[in-house]
């Protein structure tokens, strides 16, 4: 099996045409436009589940964070503050407009104890685990 390098789209000069570079550079506002989409870290411990969303520049309000059906769904929108009148952007690589992340969580979650905590940009979300539900070594007699 042959290993390929992989170039994440629109990263790799070559690929995209010159009109796409023009396009870029003149029409910043529409073509950042409904295009953010937070990073995201999922982790596990032996008691919970921890989320970690990216999202600087947000306040707490403008986050929704909802556990339905055993998903979990964490959405908002981030919008561009910095307009004003006779200023232009030559380059503009902030990303901003609506966005949803939802991932779905196993039955051994204890959904009371959902937490969520928002500091320096980071959304932080523990998940404790039930303990009913945990796995557990049986001895063998």
């Amino acid at each position: 099996m042959a290993l390929v390098r992989y170039n994440r789209p629109n990263t790799d000069v070559f690929s995209r045409s010159f009109n796409d570079f023009v396009d870029e550079f003149f029409n910043i506002g529409e073509y950042r436009k409904d295009n953010f989409m937070p990073s995201v870290d999922v982790s596990e411990t032996e008691t919970q589940f921890l989320v970690s969303v990216e999202l600087p520049g947000m306040k707490k309000e403008e986050i929704n964070v909802d556990l339905e059906k055993g998903r979990l769904t964490v959405s908002g929108e981030r919008k561009f503050q910095n307009e004003e009148e006779g200023k232009n952007y030559h380059r503009l690589e902030t990303k901003y407009g609506k966005f949803s992340r939802s991932f779905y969580l196993p039955d051994s979650i204890d959904e009371e104890t959902i937490a969520a905590k928002y500091e320096d940009g980071i959304l932080n979300i523990t998940i404790n685990k039930s303990e009913d539900k945990v796995k557990k070594q049986i001895e063998i007699a």
